[in-house]
């Protein structure tokens, strides 16, 4: 298992914060997600064997936010 932590840009509320985690955690190999609102971090823990990096941007970015 891996884990990295995305700058999401556009995060403000408890709304927000679950439709982050919940894309995430759609993802297969996605084992972990939590998001500090306040600093606007995402720490993932994957498996890097079923999910890329590109695949995890894409998802918040569906769901309206920025990943830097």
């Amino acid at each position: 298992m891996q884990s990295l932590t995305l700058d999401v840009r556009g995060m403000t509320c408890g709304h927000c914060k679950m439709s982050v985690e919940g894309a995430l955690n759609e993802l297969d190999g996605v084992s972990n997600v939590e998001v500090d609102l306040a600093t606007g971090k995402v720490t993932v823990t994957y498996d890097e064997s079923k999910v890329t990096l590109e695949a995890m941007q894409e998802a918040v970015e569906e769901q309206g936010y920025d990943v830097a």
